[in-house]
């Protein structure tokens, strides 16, 4: 049985449509669904743990119907949304006992003080929550989740604004509950996160699925090389004259990407059409595709972050 299941799942604000006939089937496995602000992420998180409702459809949790049998549907559910919601007035140890006793669990102390050890808090489990670092913050957030010991887990942005270390901490954790057994749902922005831990990734657009596969299929699907070209000052789009099934994908800052078949022998055709339409190159490199590229490739646009611009096209350049 499938731990999430949906079925032409949609939802519709008026006359925008935000989820667009979805169709998954996730078992145990960590699944990340990735995609630019505004795609549909957290409104399929939202139904899918029965805080809102979807226009027409279907979807189930761990067997359950979200409309039909929404109780049960998060008797065996968490969900750690992506704002912090502890009480930062409290010490972690008094967040913990609060949903311990929410739960009804048996023996609270006892299980409080054991996911406490799991998630490294215990040195500080009696220090103000406002005390501790963004990363333990989130750590107690995944603990509190798991006071019921739920068989699905839904995590929105988990690591957003985390430094390195404190990412790597929770994905080690979300990585050893998912061994156990546990099926947990991701969405986040970080593509090296979703390509090193997602056993299968979707990629969504405008409420619909440009993608699905695990990482590795996903990127066998581009075969071709990447050429990354970095741009000292302003873009100008190229001219395809010359340029044999080069594809552009997009942008990430000043560094621009291409694919190609052969990467070896786009390189001079693409510094050439660069220079020819204007464009200052810095420097140009070669690689295998990335996640990042087949989100580029699949979404056709590169969300505003990080200060850059919102690429809202893709030019295809026409083969010879």
């Amino acid at each position: 049985m499938a731990s999430i299941e949906t079925v032409g799942l949609t939802k519709n604000y008026g006359g925008l449509c935000a989820v667009d006939g979805l169709n998954i089937e996730i078992k145990d496995e960590i699944f990340g669904l990735l995609g630019p602000n505004g795609s549909g992420k957290t409104t399929t998180v939202l139904m899918l743990t029965t805080l809102i409702s979807q226009t027409r459809g279907s979807a189930s949790v761990c067997g359950y119907d979200t409309i039909k049998q929404p109780d049960k549907v998060r008797s065996c559910l968490s969900y750690v949304p992506q704002d912090m919601a502890i009480d930062t007035n409290l010490t972690g140890r008094e967040n913990m006992m609060v949903f311990a006793r929410l739960y009804g669990i048996e023996n609270p102390k006892d299980k409080v003080d054991e996911l406490l050890g799991i998630m490294e808090l215990s040195d500080r489990a009696d220090d103000l929550a406002k005390t501790y670092s963004g990363g333990m913050r989130r750590r107690l957030e995944l603990a509190e989740a798991l006071v019921h010991e739920p068989d699905v887990i839904f995590l929105d942005e988990p690591t957003l604004g985390l430094d390195v270390g404190a990412r790597k901490k929770i994905w080690r954790h979300i990585y050893s509950l998912n061994r156990k057994g546990m099926t947990i749902f991701v969405t986040t922005h970080y593509m090296d996160e979703a390509e090193q831990f997602c056993d299968r990734v979707g990629i969504i657009d405008h409420g619909k699925i440009a993608a699905l596969g695990t990482p590795s299929e996903l990127k066998s699907q581009l075969m071709s090389d990447v050429i990354t070209v970095s741009i000292d000052g302003e873009f100008f789009p190229v001219s395809p004259d010359g340029l044999n099934g080069i594809l552009y994908v997009g942008n990430s800052g000043d560094e621009y990407s291409f694919t190609a078949e052969n990467g070896r022998e786009a390189l001079p055709l693409i510094a050439d059409a660069l220079k020819s339409s204007g464009n200052r190159v810095r420097s140009m490199a070669m690689r295998e595709p990335s996640l990042d590229d087949v989100f580029l490739q699949s979404v056709g646009k590169q969300e505003e972050e990080q200060g850059f611009e919102e690429l809202k096209y893709r030019l295809m350049l026409r083969r010879r």
